[in-house]
Protein backbone atom coordinates (compact mmCIF):
# COMPACT_ATOMS: atom_id res chain seq x y z
CA UNK A 1 0.00 0.00 0.00
CA UNK A 2 1.29 3.35 -0.77
CA UNK A 3 -0.16 6.33 0.79
CA UNK A 4 1.12 10.37 0.11
CA UNK A 5 0.81 12.81 2.67
CA UNK A 6 1.08 16.46 1.85
CA UNK A 7 -1.33 19.33 1.17
CA UNK A 8 -3.00 19.68 -2.02
CA UNK A 9 -2.22 22.70 -3.44
CA UNK A 10 1.74 22.40 -2.95
CA UNK A 11 3.59 22.23 -6.20
CA UNK A 12 5.80 19.21 -5.05
CA UNK A 13 2.77 17.82 -3.94
CA UNK A 14 1.64 18.34 -7.90
CA UNK A 15 4.68 17.19 -9.00
CA UNK A 16 4.83 13.70 -7.17
CA UNK A 17 1.41 12.86 -7.52
CA UNK A 18 1.86 13.70 -11.47
CA UNK A 19 4.77 11.25 -11.39
CA UNK A 20 2.57 8.56 -9.62
CA UNK A 21 -0.45 8.77 -11.77
CA UNK A 22 1.66 9.21 -15.22
CA UNK A 23 3.73 5.89 -14.02
CA UNK A 24 0.41 4.26 -12.90
CA UNK A 25 0.60 4.25 -9.35
CA UNK A 26 -1.51 3.18 -6.87
CA UNK A 27 -1.81 5.48 -4.36
CA UNK A 28 -4.38 7.08 -1.52
CA UNK A 29 -3.69 10.97 -0.91
CA UNK A 30 -3.62 12.32 2.32
CA UNK A 31 -4.78 15.85 2.93
CA UNK A 32 -3.14 16.82 6.01
CA UNK A 33 -4.65 20.36 5.91
CA UNK A 34 -8.30 19.21 5.24
CA UNK A 35 -8.30 15.75 6.73
CA UNK A 36 -6.36 16.61 9.94
CA UNK A 37 -3.43 14.60 11.33
CA UNK A 38 -3.36 12.42 14.49
CA UNK A 39 -0.63 13.32 17.34
CA UNK A 40 0.14 9.66 17.35
CA UNK A 41 0.96 9.75 13.84
CA UNK A 42 3.05 12.53 13.93
CA UNK A 43 4.83 10.76 17.48
CA UNK A 44 5.47 7.91 15.29
CA UNK A 45 6.44 9.49 12.45
CA UNK A 46 9.19 11.32 14.34
CA UNK A 47 10.52 7.98 15.79
CA UNK A 48 11.16 7.10 12.04
CA UNK A 49 12.71 11.26 11.02
CA UNK A 50 14.44 12.99 12.48
CA UNK A 51 12.68 16.38 13.58
CA UNK A 52 15.10 18.10 11.78
CA UNK A 53 14.22 16.42 8.30
CA UNK A 54 10.46 16.63 9.61
CA UNK A 55 9.94 20.14 9.70
CA UNK A 56 10.00 22.36 6.59
CA UNK A 57 12.07 25.03 7.88
CA UNK A 58 11.55 26.67 3.85
CA UNK A 59 8.16 27.34 4.41
CA UNK A 60 6.43 30.62 5.53
CA UNK A 61 4.52 28.62 8.50
CA UNK A 62 7.73 27.63 9.90
CA UNK A 63 9.46 30.94 9.39
CA UNK A 64 6.67 33.41 11.05
CA UNK A 65 6.95 31.34 14.10
CA UNK A 66 8.49 33.07 17.08
CA UNK A 67 12.39 32.46 17.79
CA UNK A 68 11.45 31.39 21.28
CA UNK A 69 9.28 28.45 19.95
CA UNK A 70 11.83 27.56 17.30
CA UNK A 71 14.68 27.68 19.93
CA UNK A 72 12.74 25.17 22.38
CA UNK A 73 11.33 23.02 19.57
CA UNK A 74 12.01 19.15 20.24
CA UNK A 75 10.20 16.00 19.72
CA UNK A 76 7.81 16.71 22.50
CA UNK A 77 6.81 20.42 21.79
CA UNK A 78 6.62 19.48 18.07
CA UNK A 79 3.59 17.49 17.75
CA UNK A 80 0.58 19.80 18.93
CA UNK A 81 2.17 22.30 17.29
CA UNK A 82 2.62 20.17 14.13
CA UNK A 83 -1.01 18.79 14.39
CA UNK A 84 -2.07 22.65 14.52
CA UNK A 85 0.19 24.07 11.65
CA UNK A 86 0.45 20.99 9.46
CA UNK A 87 1.52 22.79 6.89
CA UNK A 88 5.20 22.90 8.82
CA UNK A 89 5.45 19.56 7.66
CA UNK A 90 7.81 18.76 4.96
CA UNK A 91 5.93 17.17 1.71
CA UNK A 92 5.36 15.21 0.25
CA UNK A 93 5.86 12.34 2.26
CA UNK A 94 5.79 8.71 0.43
CA UNK A 95 4.75 5.88 2.70
CA UNK A 96 4.99 2.79 0.85
CA UNK A 97 6.10 -0.72 1.72
CA UNK A 98 6.95 0.47 5.96
CA UNK A 99 9.38 2.56 3.86
CA UNK A 100 9.08 6.73 4.21
CA UNK A 101 10.34 9.43 1.81
CA UNK A 102 10.22 12.75 2.14
CA UNK A 103 10.30 15.53 -0.45
CA UNK A 104 10.11 14.75 -3.84
CA UNK A 105 12.81 13.58 -6.58
CA UNK A 106 11.68 12.03 -9.70
CA UNK A 107 14.87 9.21 -9.94
CA UNK A 108 14.44 8.54 -5.87
CA UNK A 109 10.24 7.52 -6.96
CA UNK A 110 11.99 5.43 -9.82
CA UNK A 111 14.04 3.91 -7.77
CA UNK A 112 11.45 2.81 -5.42
CA UNK A 113 8.17 1.91 -8.10
CA UNK A 114 10.24 1.16 -11.66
Amino acid sequence: MTTLYGIKNCDTMKKAMRWLSDNNIDYTFHDYRKEGIDPEWVKEMLTKVEIDVFINKRGTTFRQLDADVKAMLNEQSAIPLLVAQPAMIKRPILIHNDSIQLGFKPEVYSSIFL
